[in-house]
């Protein structure tokens, strides 16, 4: 068994950005690519102090100031070096500095040049800034998060961010080394955050385009509007999360929930228009016990009822710690292990991020950070 990870070998020059980018080459790491960060000097932390940055795992970082000659100069180095470039500015800021996919290709026609963009590089929106949020509104995901009755819900910066933007960029990644293998020639990678979010939106539109889903909050069978698929607040104040979406699941619930409520005259949950009766009576039958019992009363149960736990709790969980969902940090606290796993190529964590000198000299660079008089190839 190999500990260097399924992507030893493969070399990427990341551009320093915030969230989807940086989560990308996290993963890239952690699969034991050769991640080297470009930073602006000087740049200062922006949420929390270097040692409890998470997403920069597994990679050193070299300051360069890209305006200037020497900064230019070190960063054409790495790019002739590289097998993937990762960049996270808006549209033509990488060209204006000389590095654009054109100029980038003439010193390395083999580079893989992946773009992570909210808009994507094209439409009447590129040049606009924009959030998680804001990808989520105009895609028609955030319309759809929330409570009957009630305004949208922010899902934190999931979806956007990590889900339809880090993800989708790890993909075409991944697709992308896979096809130079066969031509030998590298390409242009356009992720977009509103692209990936669409993507996440299949399984919605096959059920709207089916006449299975309604263009309303709270009304669907995933979003909180069937009484089976949802949150209950239990006696503690805490909260349990009910799926039992499948007949079979749902049996097992009605015979769990049997030890507090007399079921026989619940109304049948494929009734549509009882919904509210039976939502109200689940809701009772919840309400009698705290959540870690009902936890435990339902541990061997198919009836896919679980405690909602906090982050804290989830750490400590038995089955999250048993397959190292979350390892201790070592600047303190918790960081999400690596994922997915392999049998013969395991990932590693490697946090703080490794040694820069051992970096440098690997990528032809001195211990300061400039081209070495005999680089390394």
């Amino acid at each position: 068994m190999s500990s260097q990870g399924p992507l030893h070998g493969i070399r990427v020059i990341e551009f320093g950005g915030i969230g989807p980018a940086p989560f990308a080459c996290m993963l890239l790491a952690d699969l034991g690519a050769d991640v080297l960060r470009v930073v602006r000097p000087g740049m200062p932390a922006r949420h929390v102090a270097q040692e409890h940055e998470i997403l920069h795992r597994g990679r050193p970082a070299i300051p360069l100031d890209l305006a200037g000659p020497d900064g230019q100069a070190t960063a054409r180095h790495l790019v002739a070096r590289a097998d993937v470039l990762v960049e996270g500015f808006r549209p033509g800021v990488m060209e204006r500095l000389g590095l654009g996919p054109d100029d980038c290709a003439a010193l390395n026609d083999r580079l893989l040049y992946t773009r992570m963009t909210g808009w994507g590089q094209d439409g009447p929106l590129a040049q606009r800034a924009g959030h998680d949020i804001n990808y989520l509104a105009l895609s028609g995901a955030l319309s759809l998060i929330g409570p009957g009755g009630g305004g949208p819900v922010v899902p934190l910066n999931l979806l956007a961010d990590f889900g339809g933007g880090g993800m989708l960029l790890v993909a075409g990644v991944l697709a992308g080394l896979v096809e130079r293998e066969r031509s030998g020639t590298g390409q242009v990678v356009d992720a977009a955050m509103v692209d990936g979010v669409g993507l996440l939106l299949a399984m919605t539109w096959s059920l709207r385009n089916g006449g299975r889903w309604r263009d309303q909050r709270g009304g669907n069978l995933l979003d909180g509007g069937a009484p089976f698929y949802d949150t209950y607040l239990c006696a503690d104040g805490g909260y349990v999360a009910l799926g039992a979406l499948e007949p079979q699941f749902y049996a097992a619930f009605i015979e769990g929930i049997g030890a507090v409520a007399d079921t026989s005259s619940w109304p049948d949950r494929a009734d549509v228009s009882q919904w509210p009766v039976l939502r109200a009576r689940i809701a009772a039958a919840l309400l009698s016990r705290t959540r870690d019992e009902w936890a435990q009363h339902f541990a061997g149960s198919d009836a896919c009822l679980t405690p909602v736990l906090s982050l804290a709790e989830a750490a400590e969980h038995p089955h999250l710690r048993q397959r190292h969902v979350y390892r201790d940090h070592p600047a303190g606290g918790f960081q999400p292990d690596v994922a997915p796993r392999f049998s013969r190529t395991p990932g590693r964590a490697k946090a703080p991020p490794p040694d820069a000198t051992a970096a440098y000299e690997r990528w032809g660079l001195t211990a300061g950070g400039a081209v070495a008089t005999t680089p390394r190839s």
